[in-house]
């Protein structure tokens, strides 16, 4: 079963989403961009509630949004998410010239880092070869432009299962994200991707409005293609 990354932005949603049944719990601020970073002391403060409450559940954070080619600022923020004793660490890497320094760069640090493709133009799957090369524990696919439609809309069926495939193939995980809706669920199950994120679709209302559980719930039966999944009517 694709496993469910429920985004939360504090302790108490945090709490909720693992009653609820997430498989993994990421931790960012929507209101800040795609990969909004929250503030160090409650990425500490969620880990630590967290690793208390469910102590197997695991957690990975982000760095927040770093133009291209700024290596410093994005490397200093990825040590400052890693030290909070998240399980992961994400980034962003944007396609273009930098993109692969930025890989190499993030392979040498001490966390298990998750390289984030954004993907609003489409996929370059020679990126994605190279970075699972480097011995990421897994690699995704987002979108950074909330607003634009789903990655469905942005990525080919074809070039998302290219994507599963060749990081498989180099013994790495996928995860796939950005806007993902109910409606995506027969597409997600199609591709069968390791993990899925979602915000939006676990909001009572826009993706930095308040997570509701029983969406939680039933996205991840959905999921999992249990019946209880039609209790969950898109957002």
């Amino acid at each position: 079963m694709t496993a469910l990354l429920t985004s939360v932005r504090n302790v108490e949603e945090a709490c909720d989403a693992a009653a609820a049944g997430a498989d993994l719990i990421d931790l960012k601020e929507p209101g800040a961009g795609a990969l909004g970073a929250l503030p160090a002391q409650t990425v500490r403060q969620v880990v630590q509630t967290v690793r208390r409450r469910w102590p197997g559940l695991p957690l990975s954070a982000t760095i927040g949004d770093h133009p291209a080619g700024e290596h410093a600022a994005m490397l200093r923020m990825a040590d400052v998410i890693g030290n909070c004793g998240v399980d992961y660490v994400k980034v962003g890497i944007e396609p273009g010239p930098h993109a692969g320094a930025a890989l190499e760069q993030l392979a040498r640090l001490p966390w298990q880092v998750v390289p984030v493709f954004l993907a609003d133009h489409g996929l370059d799957l020679a990126l994605v070869a190279y970075a699972c090369t480097l011995g990421f524990p897994a690699v995704m696919a987002d979108t950074a432009d909330k607003d634009a439609g789903s990655l469905f809309d942005c990525v080919a069926h074809a070039s998302l299962a290219s994507m599963i495939g060749i990081a498989g193939a180099l013994g790495g995980k996928v995860g796939l994200a950005g806007a993902l809706r109910l409606e995506h669920v027969p597409q997600l199950r199609a591709l069968a991707p390791d993990f899925a994120g979602f915000r939006s679709a676990l909001c009572d209302g826009a993706r930095a409005s308040r997570l509701a559980p029983a969406k939680v719930r039933a996205l991840r039966a959905a999921l999992a293609g249990q019946a209880e999944a039609a209790e969950m009517q898109p957002a």
